[in-house]
């Protein structure tokens, strides 16, 4: 990977930069979830991939999506060959609890074989030192929040309080991946009703995220299990 990485500040610059020249910009991240949709039928077997598992997990209803889905694999290659900053693992990492096999040594040859190549590049869980940084809660200060998430009261009603007093313009459910059509097309038929989007809603915040910097030419963030640390105070 040919990329430029980002530490936090850099990764701040970029979207405080974005957010104020109002044009649009993509924060995805790529963990082991995203690599596992991304492994059917490409390097590896629905069968190796369906033994996973997050993959179990999945099929139980709690990762927002089931699995075999190769459109959604397709979908979520496509966003990270189009998206500005992608976050991805480093070597050796042990910030996520995923067993090794699933983590960046997969994301290289999932890179390698669809071809993504990012020019810029962050750590993966930089949503969740996002949620910790009071420059990110004050840059989106004063500007038309749109909220997509599961868990959407609940956060709807924190992040307009303090210490983020966000102003939450407009707020979607999102719990599964069928939703992704019905959401792509509110966000593409207003999209003066916001000027920053973040979404918490697994695997498929990838594609949400890329999608609505696209469609919506605002700025997007694939914003992770960062809801966990806003309601709860930690990560998982």
């Amino acid at each position: 990977m040919n990329s430029k990485y980002l530490e936090m500040d850099g990764v701040l610059d970029q979207l405080e930069a974005a957010i104020r020249e109002q044009r649009p910009f993509s924060l995805v991240r790529v963990g082991d979830g995203e690599n596992i949709v991304m492994s059917q039928e490409t390097v590896w077997t629905t069968e190796q991939v369906l033994q996973e598992r997050w993959a179990i997990k999945a099929n139980l209803g709690q990762k927002g999506l089931t699995l075999p889905n190769l459109q959604l694999r397709d979908e979520v290659a496509a966003s990270l060959q189009r998206a500005d900053l992608v976050g991805v693992l480093p070597y050796g990492d042990s910030s996520i609890k995923a067993p090794d096999h699933l983590k960046r040594p997969l994301t290289d040859m999932l890179f390698a074989h669809f071809g993504i190549s990012p020019a810029l590049t962050c750590h993966a869980c930089v949503n969740r030192e996002l949620a910790q940084t009071p420059r990110f809660w004050e840059m989106l200060a004063g500007k038309r929040i749109l909220l997509v998430t599961r868990e959407l009261e609940a956060l709807h009603n924190m992040l307009e309080r303090e210490p983020y007093h966000l102003n939450i313009a407009a707020a979607l459910p999102f719990d599964r991946w069928e939703q992704m059509g019905e959401t792509l097309q509110w966000i593409q038929t207003n999209p003066d009703a916001f000027d920053v989007a973040l979404f918490c809603c697994g695997v498929n915040a990838v594609v949400l995220a890329e999608r609505t910097a696209a469609l919506a030419g605002k700025v997007a963030i694939d914003f992770g299990k960062a809801n966990n640390i806003i309601l709860k105070g930690r990560a998982n």
